[in-house]
Formats: C-alpha cells, sequence, structure tokens
C-alpha cells in the first residue's frame, strides 16, 4: 500500500521507523514547520519526525495548513491508500480526510474512548489510572471519535512519569500500527464503534496543572509529580521561594501525620510531608528553578529545607 504519514513530536518517530522499514511505500512524510522549541527568540529546530525522515531518506512536507491548495494538489497526485497520522498536531480538514483511498488512521495514546484529546498520557497519570494503552483508530471528523481498529493494554507504572510512559508508549503504538496496517491489508480487521457516554476528556496541560495543593491526599500528589514530568513540572513554594518536586511517592507505612498539610515532617534521605487526610509524601528528589536537580539528602545538607519547613502552593 501507498502511505503518506503525518506525525510531529518524538512520539511519532517510532513508528515513522517502523513504517519505512515495512513493505509498505512511503512516498511522503508530512510534519509541522521548524520552530523554536524553547522560547520565542531561539533558532527555529526541526521536529524530531522531520529529523529522521530526512536520515533516512524520506520526501518531507511542511505545510503552514493542510488547506493550501498546493498542499492538497501534492497529496491527490500521490494518490495514498492510507493516510497515517500519529501526534500531527493539527486538525485534519475533510478535503484530507477524504483523499485516500482507504481513509485515515491514527495512533492515540490510550483505550478509547477514554482520554480522547492532545494529551491522554499525563491525564491518565494525574487522574490515578493504572492501566492504559494504544489504539488504532480511523479518523473521521470529531476530534478521537472515529471508530476502532485495534487496540493494546499496558499496565501504567506506579513510579512512571508522563516522559517515561510516552517512550513506552510510543514503541507499542508503532507496532500496532504495523499490525493495523497489515490487518486492513488482507480485509482481517473490523472497525468499532466508540462508546461516546464512556468518553473522557484529555485537554493539553497548563503550567498551573503543575501547582500542588498539600490538602490533597499523598497518592493524588504523587499522581500529579509523575504526570507533570517533563512538563510543566510540579511545584511548590518554600521559603519565599519554589521548588520543583521531581520524585515522590505516598507512605502507606508509619502512623498518620496529624501536621498542617505541607509540613517537613522529617528530613533525611526522603523528605516526609504532611499531606491532606493524615497521608504522609515522601520526596527524594527536587530543584530549585534554574538549578540542578538533588536529592532529598542533598537539599538537606545543602540546607535548602529542614524539617519544620512548610511546603504551600507555590507563589
Amino acid at each position: 500500500m501507498r502511505v503518506v504519514f503525518m506525525g510531529t513530536p518524538a512520539f511519532a518517530v517510532p513508528s515513522l521507523e517502523r513504517l519505512a522499514a515495512a513493505k509498505h511505500a512511503l512516498p511522503l512524510v508530512v510534519t509541522r514547520p521548524d520552530r523554536p522549541r524553547r522560547h520565542g527568540a531561539a533558532k527555529p529546530e526541526a521536529t524530531p519526525v522531520k529529523e529522521r525522515a530526512r536520515a533516512l531518506g524520506l520526501d518531507v512536507a511542511e505545510p503552514g495548513s493542510l488547506r493550501e491548495p498546493a498542499v492538497l494538489e501534492r497529496l491527490a497526485a500521490l494518490r495514498p491508500d492510507i493516510l497515517v497520522v500519529v501526534a500531527f498536531g493539527q486538525i485534519l480538514p475533510e478535503s484530507v480526510l477524504a483523499l485516500p483511498g482507504r481513509g485515515a488512521v491514527n495512533v492515540h495514546a490510550s483505550l478509547l474512548p477514554r482520554w480522547r484529546g492532545a494529551a491522554p498520557i499525563a491525564r491518565a497519570i494525574l487522574a490515578g489510572d493504572t492501566v492504559t494503552g494504544v489504539t488504532t483508530m480511523q479518523m473521521e471528523r470529531g476530534l478521537d471519535t472515529g471508530p476502532i481498529l485495534l487496540e493494546r493494554r499496558c499496565d501504567i507504572g506506579p513510579d512512571e512519569t508522563a516522559g517515561e510512559l510516552t517512550a513506552r508508549l510510543a514503541g507499542l503504538g508503532a507496532d500496532l500500527l504495523i499490525e493495523t496496517l497489515d490487518a486492513l491489508e488482507r480485509g482481517t480487521v473490523t472497525p468499532q464503534r466508540q462508546d461516546d457516554a464512556r468518553a473522557t476528556w484529555a485537554p493539553p496541560l497548563r503550567r498551573e496543572d503543575g501547582r500542588i495543593d498539600w490538602d490533597a491526599e499523598a497518592a493524588a500528589i504523587a499522581a500529579r509529580v509523575r504526570g507533570c514530568l517533563p512538563w510543566p513540572v510540579a511545584e511548590a513554594g518554600l521559603r519565599d521561594g519554589r521548588v520543583q518536586i521531581l520524585a515522590a511517592a505516598p507512605l502507606s507505612s508509619g502512623p498518620a501525620s496529624a501536621a498542617p498539610p505541607g509540613t517537613v515532617i522529617e528530613a533525611g534521605e526522603t523528605l516526609v510531608v504532611a499531606c491532606g487526610g493524615g497521608t504522609r509524601l515522601g520526596i527524594r528528589s527536587l530543584r530549585i528553578p534554574g538549578r540542578r536537580a538533588v536529592t532529598a539528602r542533598e537539599a538537606v545538607n545543602g540546607r535548602l529545607v529542614a524539617p519544620g519547613d512548610r511546603l504551600t502552593a507555590p507563589a
């Protein structure tokens, strides 16, 4: 089959690599235009998909909009059988969806209809989910509403961050993509409509999502720490400044805490912090913004934190 691939971030790279190594023809890779990744004044950088596609010797298009007549003409001239979309970052107009003879297939990092939207991995962790996966679906006009083709489930590790889970699901999604394309070619997969009544939404993360509320229970705070890494990073207020929490877990052993939420109860190899409902959080790694990450012990030895300190909402 002739396949046009559309993707942008690192999550899409394993799918591109597997597709390039498969038997299907890949005449074009479509990605977003170069742009600064760090701040507006930085030099524009190629997307991870563009960098890998160039290394693989593939033709790349970087349209500012998929509605441009020249873009539509180029795609139509390729006469693709299937359009594969993996985290492209733009809503595809119906004029594009209608081009391939066998439709468009999307690789989505959740078990649809749970977590439709831009940030399914982080939202699953923030919600305390213990199971997730990847889904391939036929694309239609709605956001992640198309019929399901195949899915693969996997557990979410108790300490797994959004960044770590993203890398793992990227590989799982690449395997599922090739399996899906082969099944479509053989005619051995039957699309299944999603149950819209079970849908949940995964909007993009905002900086505010990293704000820690110490009145929440320790398990919820630990999930926020994991779900907000690598971005926006969970933050708290400390000694009239801010501190980023990089690794933490709820503590199940020991008595419930009677201290006010946010109080540092113990400061050693782990910072033990009182949380809502008498629960306790163990912080293993943290960082003052602009400095290097340190362990809890290094933070104590460096007098960055001490027993009795009070962590608050960030200013």
